[in-house]
């Protein structure tokens, strides 16, 4: 499976789950148990690979502002929602994690959306539905212990705002949905 095969059945998935992370889950597993078991293999590769190249500082103050917090496991299920969205979102995100502000949609909720655990476990799933067996070791470098690039320290907004401009104009800023959310 190369690249172009990757995201056509993240992007065909997710248009056919309508937005919803779960179905959005099952409709890959169902796609991907259509395939042969290294196809599946090949394909949990690039979704790893991926997953392991957004594990990054400004990435993650970006799922920080974006959610008002991100803790380990929230930017992990993070990260696979980002995958998630196809291709222009998460590679323009890696460009530049503030330009996410413009990638999402208008419709946007920090409360139901940037989250899709699920994700991460559809190749497993589909490989162990397939074979009986685990899916092997996808022979990738170990990921990082601590993400790329320079810390960043989330409990202070002023960082975070010069950081994600955008992303806390429209999130963070008093009268944006954030705050009318916990209002």
């Amino acid at each position: 499976m190369d690249e172009t095969e990757f995201w056509e059945i993240v992007d065909g998935t997710r248009e056919a789950a309508g937005g919803d992370p779960d179905a959005h889950a099952d409709l890959m597993v169902e796609r991907l148990t259509a395939l042969d078991p290294e196809a599946v293999t090949d394909f949990a590769r690039h979704f790893e690979a991926r997953f392991n190249r957004a594990y990054r500082w400004d990435v993650w103050a970006a799922a920080w502002v974006l959610l008002d917090g991100a803790g380990d496991d929230t930017f992990e299920n993070f990260r696979c929602w980002l995958i998630s969205q196809g291709r222009p979102v998460f590679e323009g995100t890696l460009h530049e994690p503030d330009a996410l502000a413009d990638l999402l949609p208008p419709d946007f909720d920090a409360r139901t959306d940037g989250e899709a655990e699920e994700l991460g476990y559809a190749a497993y799933d589909a490989y162990e539905q397939l074979t009986g067996n685990e899916l092997p070791t996808l022979g990738l470098p170990e990921p990082p212990a601590e993400p790329d690039g320079d810390p960043v320290d989330f409990e202070d907004p002023a960082v975070l705002a010069e950081l994600c401009p955008r992303l806390w104009a429209r999130f963070r800023l008093p009268g944006t949905p954030a705050d009318r959310a916990v209002s």
